[in-house]
């Protein structure tokens, strides 16, 4: 036996490159804005998370410009020892106070952060209590863990409370996405808070795909709740609306002093670079001095929303900035999504294994600088793509 047989015997990315029908990895050879330039053709971009469209801001371009020539292009070392520069510092402080929260924590990506919090917060003889469709990294960071983890059906309350009663004395935490990546949908942070409370739980939301977008200045589904104060821990990335590399844990100053001298994944991963860390800092700067960037982004969601409900797509519970398109079928994906190249529109094909293969879809994605032209272009393409795979009538 070989270890490698596994990878020799894998065939389902040949597969569908055999059909001609491959979507991922594509270059792009031009700025991540509303288009981008795919093997030489302008395509308008529904498929990234470039929620308030900072990602090509002039004063944010400059900041990591700027950045650079200050710092250098890196920190060449982790946070621990050389790697934490004044501007990080800056950083989180002013994510602490975005967020309601005492203190923050930066590390070197999303994933990380999710890794880093719950494989150091959680170990033997806890209990993470975890919604079934949360981020992967919130996946890996309770196998991590050392915990016992117990997984809740998608946004089910009771089944929620039924894990929390049955383990009421032992010490847990609630793991939950404010909104889920694939779906749109928002949790239920009202009854999750109840419940939490009721069965004496810690709480911890990942706000990667919320924050930015919702709440009054758009600090995520907590405050968009009016319950910051009643989550205990709040995750981040800032690769969608804050538009660099990186994320953050913001918790008491308690918490975030424990992590930091104890969460591998930050002691042991080289630090934020200088020219990511300035654009974070500019671009809260800028999501709080411009909040009509999110009022146009939620008048695009409502648009696209009742525009594709109205043509008969099933868009499941969304009510974010991901308006997903169900398909049902992994090839009629793939191929649709070709098509939908063809049209000039990026979008990206969600299949199984990453949902079953009858829950397979085409997920969208919006942003504030989305002109109306763009949209009506979008929307012609998917009704003629919808129509001709008998998606919708």
């Amino acid at each position: 036996m070989d270890i490698f047989d596994k990878a020799n015997n894998w065939t389902a990315a040949d597969e569908v490159r055999k059909a001609g029908l491959y979507p991922y990895f594509r270059p792009n050879t031009s700025q991540m804005g509303t288009e981008v330039t795919i093997g030489g053709k302008k395509m308008i971009m529904v498929g990234s998370n470039n929620y308030l469209g900072l990602v090509t801001h002039p004063e944010v371009l400059e900041s990591m410009i700027a950045a650079i020539r200050k710092y250098g292009s890196a920190c060449t070392g982790s946070p621990f020892l050389n790697g934490t520069l004044d501007i990080r510092v800056e950083l989180e402080e002013k994510l602490a106070q975005y967020v309601h929260m005492e203190a923050a924590l930066v590390y070197s990506t999303g994933f990380l952060a999710n890794l880093g919090a719950l494989s150091t917060i959680a170990t033997r003889g806890d209990y993470i209590i975890s919604d079934r469709e949360n981020h992967a990294s919130i996946v890996d960071g309770q196998k991590l863990s050392y915990a016992k983890t117990l997984k809740y059906e998608h946004s089910n309350m009771e089944d929620l409370e039924r894990l929390l009663s049955n383990h009421k004395d032992s010490p847990k935490i609630v793991v939950t996405d404010g909104v889920f990546s694939m779906g749109g949908d928002i949790c239920d942070l009202p009854k999750i808070v109840e419940l939490c409370k009721k069965y004496d739980a810690r709480l911890m939301v990942d706000e990667a795909h919320s924050i930015g977008v919702l709440g009054p200045n758009g600090e995520g589904v907590g405050a968009h709740f009016g319950l910051q104060k009643d989550v205990d821990m709040v995750m981040g990335t800032f690769s969608k609306s804050f538009v660099s590399m990186g994320g953050f844990i913001a918790s008491t100053h308690k918490v975030i002093d424990y992590l930091r001298h104890n969460s591998r994944p930050l002691i042991f991963t080289a630090s934020l670079s200088p020219a990511d860390t300035a654009a974070v800092i500019k671009s809260l700067e800028i999501i709080q001095r411009e909040p009509e960037r999110r009022e146009r982004l939620w008048a695009i969601i409502k648009r696209m929303r009742k525009a594709f409900q109205d043509m008969g797509w099933n868009t499941l519970n969304t009510n974010s900035a991901i308006i997903p398109l169900m398909v049902g079928d992994n090839m009629k994906t793939f191929s649709m999504t070709k098509e939908l190249g063809e049209m000039g529109v990026f979008a990206t094909p969600v299949v199984s294994p990453a949902v079953p293969p009858e829950m397979s879809l085409i997920r969208t994605s919006y942003t504030s600088t989305h002109t109306d032209a763009q949209l009506d272009h979008v929307l012609e393409s998917f009704q003629k793509v919808g129509k001709k795979y008998g998606v919708i009538s």
